[in-house]
């Protein structure tokens, strides 16, 4: 254990450590962060020892299934070192937090919204592949197929700084699935990542400062949610950012939700601001806007997905929407301009 997880032990099983309730929970921040890092270390330290022992037993005494037993934990200690090395390069503040992915449509009418629902999924599978919890914190479907917006809360280690390279427009080429004739149409969908903000960081939102609107559920979602005015729509009246949620049954369980997700959005805006006195938000944030797609995923003639921005591509478009883009993440953070 390190000196200040020491430190934060101690600290954690004073009496009064709940007193400042704002203070403790920055310590308890901190340590999650202290470890991510630790942790994983440790487990590692006692791999090394367990096969160190394995090495000294072949010396003693030759032995093929231990011996293929041995290499095959080398090997798995390599690949897991090399884990721990990658996200070393994920040095941002927020990098390490938990994230909230926006997916909308764009330019392409019910083939960009269903083109939106595609990408939802692709990325609640990599998250599952990633070990990450997911949960849908609004949902809006579309009127006759897929959706007019999903946000996710992904929650696991380094999930805003691996989400953080999605951030951008995702271009879609295909033969429209809604077009009788069966052409072919291109579809564009927006992804947006933010760090989730808990209760340790001080985002000062005023009730002043808020319209706060109730109405009916739109879509699916059973008679109750229907039938009630149990949607939300919250107005941040000095930013103009617009929140809605609508996917839970109860107003204030959905209020809650979008106080959650605008909390968020209030500070990537500070972050925002910060990064732009320092003349850097260009180098730090991609510019999120139409014709500045980051990749391109082409069904029809041809199978392919290509990154414009490394120049990585596949031709296993199937695997990549099922959630393998883990790879194309890795290529963008060791080699984009973040």
């Amino acid at each position: 254990m390190s000196v200040r997880e020491e430190e934060i032990g101690r600290a954690m099983a004073d009496q009064g450590f709940w007193d400042d309730r704002k203070k403790a929970l920055a310590v308890i921040s901190e340590l999650k962060e202290i470890q991510a890092w630790t942790a994983p270390v440790r487990a590692l330290r006692r791999q090394l020892e367990d096969v160190e022992v394995a090495l000294e037993l072949l010396e003693q005494e030759p032995d093929e299934e231990l011996a293929q037993d041995t290499v095959r934990r080398l090997e798995a200690l390599e690949a897991e070192c090399g884990v721990l090395v990658f996200r070393s390069m994920l040095s941002g503040k927020d990098d390490r937090k938990d994230a909230i992915l926006t997916v909308r449509p764009g330019a392409g009418g019910i083939d960009s919204q269903d083109w939106a629902e595609m990408l939802m999924g692709m990325y609640v599978r990599w998250a599952e592949k990633m070990g990450f919890e997911t949960e849908m914190l609004n949902l809006q479907p579309g009127e006759e197929a897929g959706i007019r917006e999903a946000v996710i809360s992904v929650k696991g280690p380094f999930a805003y700084g691996y989400l953080l390279a999605e951030s951008g427009i995702h271009r879609l080429v295909r033969r429209s699935p809604f077009d009788q004739n069966h052409r072919r149409h291109t579809s564009f969908a927006s992804v947006f990542a933010l760090p989730e903000v808990d209760e340790s960081i001080d985002i000062e939102v005023r009730d002043e400062d808020l319209r706060v609107d109730t109405y009916r559920s739109s879509g699916a979602g059973g008679q109750h949610v229907n039938k009630t005015s149990s949607a939300i729509r919250i107005t941040h009246i000095p930013s103009g950012i617009v929140v809605t949620c609508q996917d839970e049954r109860s107003q204030h369980r959905n209020r809650e939700v979008a106080m959650r997700i605008l909390r968020s959005r209030l500070y990537e805006l500070e972050e925002e601001k910060r990064r732009a006195e320092k003349d850097e938000l260009e180098s730090t944030k991609k510019d999120v806007s139409w014709g500045n797609q980051i990749r391109s995923y082409v069904l029809q003639p041809y199978q392919m997905v290509k990154d414009h921005r490394t120049g990585m591509e596949t031709s296993d478009v199937d695997g990549f929407l099922a959630g393998d883009i883990q790879a194309f993440i890795e290529e963008y953070l060791r080699t984009g301009d973040r």
